[in-house]
């Protein structure tokens, strides 16, 4: 299948092509964590690049609870304007922009100085990294129902200030994504046990953001494959979810895979699994793209055209790239004037995998930096004065953030 074909989604939408923009946490809201001048330009150079769909980095849905300094918030109209403005470049080139919305749960930072809320009271492992991380607090009935009405708030949000839809991140080991693993819902009430128990949350989200919003805006969800630890939640578990999914009005399934714990969305596999550099989900992908009765969209280290055909030609709808977007912005456009451009960053071959993630991560946001500024990416910037950068950058913001928290 030509990667340049058109998609038709459930709910009538089109998508220009099957190339779409995944999500990347920017972390660059002004100081009122609204949509920024820098996110604007980044934005722009996503817009002119080519890619039929173009999903935003987390948005939260609570300022108490955040993936990040420099996140974006939308919980209320305070900023709407600043939105409307944002979705008006998303959508300049034609493509479909989709706001991915979020709640952290337990992977809360601690230094922002917020309680962290989860299904249960189990902290992250991570080795001498755990300490970053707030210690959760289990959320009661009233938390969780808050949780639900907050998505859907924001759902209708994102549609009022002109984005054509949203993503629910339920995976990457943030709290949607708690609720599905054993390993951190250990409730015993009706949000934890069984599997059908620990899906409640999702698919209760789901559906209050599908009655906030009109037939026409798009709803889709991001679920991973698998978490890649032993115990937690595989692709059994995903397979099940799925045919429950199935009987929502959803337009499109993102599937990857991995957490802060076990890093899988970056190569790296917490049980020890070697994952391939590329399309690294595909192998499950396909297996529950049979299942799924929307459209399915893979991501996961894809930066070659031959890997985006390839990922099409398995039954999967959609490929999704990245980190490669990063890098050449316009790479989707590159590849339909018949350029072949493969861009790559340096691997990270750093023995402490917690902290070459998060030298990954900054390098990756270092390029983004760049666009925002007009600038080109450098992709073979020293992975170590990124993250010292970043971590400086990262710093000033907390600071921002809990002087504003305090007010």
């Amino acid at each position: 299948m030509s990667p340049f074909q058109t998609l038709q989604l459930p709910n009538g939408q089109t998508v220009g092509n099957r190339i779409a923009k995944a999500a990347m946490e920017e972390n660059l809201a002004d100081r009122e964590q609204a949509p920024s001048e820098a996110l604007f330009n980044l934005y722009q150079a996503w817009a002119d690049g080519g890619s039929g769909l173009l999903l935003t980095g987390n948005v939260m849905i609570d300022r108490r609870a955040m993936t990040g300094p420099g996140g974006v918030v939308l919980e209320d109209e305070r900023h709407l304007r600043g939105f409307e403005q944002w979705a008006k470049i998303g959508r300049s080139g034609g493509a479909q922009f989709w706001m991915q919305l979020n709640h952290p749960g337990r992977q809360t930072f601690a230094k922002l100085g917020q309680q962290a809320l989860a299904p249960s009271a189990v902290a992250l492992e991570m080795g001498s990294f755990s300490k970053m991380f707030a210690q959760p607090k289990p959320m009661t009935e009233d938390d969780i129902e808050e949780v639900i009405q907050r998505f859907a708030t924001s759902a209708a949000l994102a549609e009022k200030a002109g984005f054509s839809g949203v993503q629910i991140h339920a995976a990457h080991g943030y709290l949607l994504s708690q609720f599905l693993s054993p390993l951190s819902n250990r409730r015993t009430d009706r949000w934890g046990g069984s599997l059908e128990n620990r899906a409640r949350l999702l698919l209760s989200v789901v559906e209050a953001v599908r009655q906030a919003v009109s037939p026409q805006f798009c709803v889709a969800v991001k679920l991973n494959s698998a978490d890649f630890q032993r115990g937690g939640f595989d692709t059994h578990d995903a397979r099940q979810v799925i045919e429950w999914l199935n009987e929502l009005p959803i337009d499109l399934l993102e599937l990857s895979g991995g957490s802060y714990e076990a890093p899988a969305m970056q190569g790296e596999a917490r049980d020890g699994r070697t994952l391939a550099r590329e399309a690294y989900f595909l192998e499950m992908a396909g297996e529950l793209a049979s299942v799924a009765r929307m459209p399915v969209m893979v991501t996961g280290g894809i930066r070659r055209l031959p890997v985006v055909e390839q990922v099409l030609d398995s039954g999967v709808a959609m490929a999704g790239i990245a980190t490669a977007l990063a890098i050449e912005p316009h790479l989707v456009k590159h590849w339909r004037e018949g350029r072949d451009s493969q861009p790559q960053l340096p691997p990270i071959r750093w023995k402490r995998k917690a902290l070459a993630s998060l030298a990954n991560m900054a390098v990756v946001r270092f390029q983004m930096d760049r666009l925002s500024r007009g600038r080109t990416p450098r992709p073979g910037v020293s992975a170590l004065w990124a993250l010292i950068r970043d971590q400086i950058y990262l710093g000033r913001r907390t600071r921002q953030y809990r002087q504003a928290m305090e007010v």
